[in-house]
């Protein structure tokens, strides 16, 4: 019952980053914006890829039925917000981070001395995640998403202190919201 409700929960919210994307244009790229704005973006687009790549090693690496549904609900909410946000940058006039930004340059920055792109996974960690399988795989990727998604709450909240742009403020309301429910969620499949 507890994982109906979630999902119901983040069907919303990937439903209602849809609608910012597709009224980005008459909000968001008019709106006003400010640098902290641009910094969500440009660092959380980076942040969700890297998160949507963890998720998508899961269906060939574990059977376990309870992270596979997460790694899917993972790629269906966040692969709607990195087009919302890319959207509202070319909207802004601001350079949306190429494909491959944040997973090498920006994957290798040390994350426990404050670094801006917090829960970043490093190469080797990626690559250690990349050859496991089975039990081994569902606990590193439970333990890192857990750190990655503490970094994108973090962030979150940041852009909810100071950002200008509503609809930035609101996706950003909406991953803390949904990102700290897969946390306890992902602590509580840890604990199991």
């Amino acid at each position: 019952m507890r994982i109906k409700i979630m999902v119901a929960t983040l069907v919303a919210l990937a439903a209602a980053s849809l609608a910012a994307c597709s009224s980005s244009d008459d909000s968001a790229g008019s709106g006003d914006f400010n640098d902290a704005d641009v910094t969500f973006a440009q660092e959380m687009i980076p942040h969700h890829r890297q998160a949507t790549e963890m998720a998508e090693m899961a269906a060939s690496r574990t059977k376990n039925a309870d992270v596979l549904e997460l790694a899917k609900r993972i790629q269906a909410a966040q692969d709607p917000e990195i087009e919302t946000m890319s959207g509202w940058l070319k909207d802004w006039g601001k350079d949306v981070p190429a494909d491959d930004a944040g997973m090498g340059d920006m994957a290798g920055m040390d994350h426990s001395s404050g670094g801006s792109m917090q829960g970043m996974m490093t190469d080797a960690q990626m690559s250690g995640l990349e050859a496991s399988s089975g039990s081994q795989f569902d606990d590193l990727f439970l333990t890192m998403m857990v750190e990655h998604h503490e970094g994108a709450v973090a962030m979150a909240k940041a852009e909810q202190a100071d950002g200008k742009n509503a609809e930035a403020v609101a996706l950003a309301k909406a991953i803390e919201t949904a990102q700290t429910a897969e946390i306890s969620e992902m602590n509580g499949l840890l604990g199991s």
